[in-house]
């Protein structure tokens, strides 16, 4: 029997190395791994792809995303490139004129580093958008801006009190200033217009298409569910799902409310059955722990320091109580739950392994996988748990390097010794951790290979003169792909991918070189040529 795609003339990343050069696709899978043999499965209908020494890898997962909000965000007043306040209060200004039928602005993307302490004012608004009311959340979606407009339609004032799980920044005279951090946030979120079905499908479909030319093939939505403000994408997936639109593999992280607590368990049950079809299944839950340092919510097991270098009395916010936590995740687990935790400071990494060990303990061996996504401060105590419990370490690799937001408004706040427990993750390979990879995008870029360029390097692309962000904390480009491969695959259950052998599933990337031959500083200027799911070409870059 004739096979119906080869791939030949390049190296190929198998579990091994790269050690072949040829493979043979039929259907949807690996049929075939070796070298010039596997020619000899070729017939008359074929298809033979030349890699020209380009390297021929698992397709690439990511494990936390948020592509509907991302899609949106892309239609609306996107700020994501802006790098100074002058440029972003000019993008608005520009977005508004050219929008005037539009009842509100709204977008986000804005960089905390553009502004001093990271909160701009209303007044930057005010000036450019008077008549309309404006709300943008940041880059990391902790926080947003508002105009004085939006703020009256909330009727936000100098009374207001803060909501128990956030924060509504205020002037010197305790008037609202413009920024809303956290639960505040859906103070004037809630007012902004409805987003409809269409644009929630066509927001995940134009994803789609940017993720899959980035070479993604899989990926866990993190956040399944509606939270401030963000609608609850699972019909767009169930839509695509069955309409066959949706080429990629996706994993849903049913949001776990914050405000409740086990009695929403059996939702949950009934949203994985309801939730789930072809392509999309809902078998994940997301637990927010904490939120970030930036704006001092991350959880930190010690109090957070001032300007001066001197203790305050703030340790972060836990946004679901730590005494509750090991019974939720207990009962999560005995019902088949993976849990999915955000958790950025090192009182939230405990929390979460202290309720995964409670869970196992409780519940013995399981196949839930538990993944902890962010992993900002690791206390140096907590890393040899991760492998002991089973639990992957899901690291965003772009932000582990020295720009702005980690220099300004996150290193003088946690003091030398925290910050030098940030993104460890050498230590928790070392530890026999298991590393999975994602981007978080919105929040920063979804290129894997640019999250790879910074795991490898602890050095941004764009650097020119900045120093390498904790040196001893690199790993290698193998480690790096592994955690974008294989560990991605793992939590997110796709044991048939994340790995070139024959019986896998035929999700596979083809670089545009291969990044092995050049020097680590380089990484991030490989682009992806051709990206497969199951066999079928889902992109290929025009030189391809």
């Amino acid at each position: 029997m004739h096979t119906d795609l080869i791939f030949t003339g390049g190296p190929v990343l198998t579990p091994a190395g790269r050690t072949a050069t040829a493979v043979a696709v039929t259907g949807d899978r690996i049929t075939a791994v070796g070298h010039d043999e596997v020619l000899d499965l070729a017939g008359p209908r074929t298809e033979v792809v030349d890699l020209a020494g380009r390297l021929l890898l698992p397709g690439f997962q990511d494990a936390h995303v948020h592509p509907v909000p991302a899609g949106l965000e892309l239609s609306q007043c996107d700020l994501t490139g802006t790098r100074t306040a002058e440029e972003t209060v000019a993008a608005i200004r520009a977005y508004a004129k050219a929008h005037p039928d539009q009842e509100w602005i709204t977008g986000g993307g804005w960089s905390m580093e553009a502004f001093e302490g990271g909160t701009p004012t209303k007044e930057l608004l005010d000036a450019v958008v008077p008549d309309r009311p404006v709300y943008l959340p940041n880059r990391d979606h902790h926080g947003a801006w508002a105009n004085s407009r939006a703020l009256r339609l909330a009727g936000i004032d100098r009374d207001t009190p803060d909501p128990a799980d956030g924060r509504i920044d205020r002037d010197a005279a305790g008037d609202p200033s413009g920024t809303l951090q956290e639960g505040a946030m859906q103070l004037v979120g809630r007012l902004t217009p409805p987003v409809t079905p269409a644009d929630r499908l066509a927001a995940l479909l134009y994803a789609q298409r940017h993720l899959h030319a980035l070479g993604i093939t899989a990926w866990q939505d993190a956040l399944v569910g509606d939270f401030l403000g963000m609608d609850d994408p699972s019909q767009a997936y169930l839509t695509a799902a069955r309409d066959g639109s949706l080429t990629a593999r996706v994993v849903g992280a049913l949001w776990w409310d914050r405000e409740r607590g086990a009695e929403q368990i059996p939702e949950l049950v009934e949203r994985r059955a309801s939730s789930s079809h072809g392509r999309f299944r809902a078998g994940s839950v997301k637990l927010m722990l904490d939120g970030v340092p930036e704006t001092g919510t991350a959880a930190l097991l010690d109090p957070y320091l001032d300007k001066c270098g001197c203790a305050t009395a703030n340790r972060g916010t836990s946004f679901i109580d730590a005494g509750q936590l090991p019974k939720y995740v207990t009962e999560l687990d005995s019902l088949g739950f993976q849990c999915h935790f955000h958790a950025l400071g090192d009182r939230a990494v405990r929390d979460a392994l202290d309720a995964i060990e409670a869970a196992r303990e409780a519940n013995g061996p399981s196949d839930t996988r538990p993944h902890l996504a962010h992993l900002q401060v690791v206390h140096p105590d907590d890393v040899a748990r991760f492998a002991r419990l089973d639990a992957t370490a899901n690291i965003q690799p772009l932000w582990a390097a020295h720009e702005p937001q980690m220099d300004q408004l996150t290193i003088p706040f946690l003091g030398s010794e925290r910050a030098g427990w940030q993104y460890p993750f050498r230590a928790l390979l070392r530890s026999g951790a298991r590393l999975a990879a994602g981007s978080d995008w919105p929040v920063s870029s979804p290129d894997p290979l640019q999250g790879i360029h910074v795991a490898v390097n602890r050095l941004t692309p764009d650097s020119d003169d900045a120093p390498v962000f904790l040196p001893g904390e690199r790993i290698s480009l193998a480690e790096a792909l592994t955690a974008y491969t294989a560990g991605s695959a793992h939590v997110n259950h796709l044991d048939d991918t994340g790995r070139v052998e024959a019986g896998a599933l035929a999700d596979l990337v083809v670089l545009d070189r291969d990044p092995f031959d050049g020097p680590p500083e380089a990484i991030a200027e490989t682009r992806v040529a051709l990206t497969y799911v199951g066999g079928e070409g889902v992109y290929a870059a025009q030189e391809a």
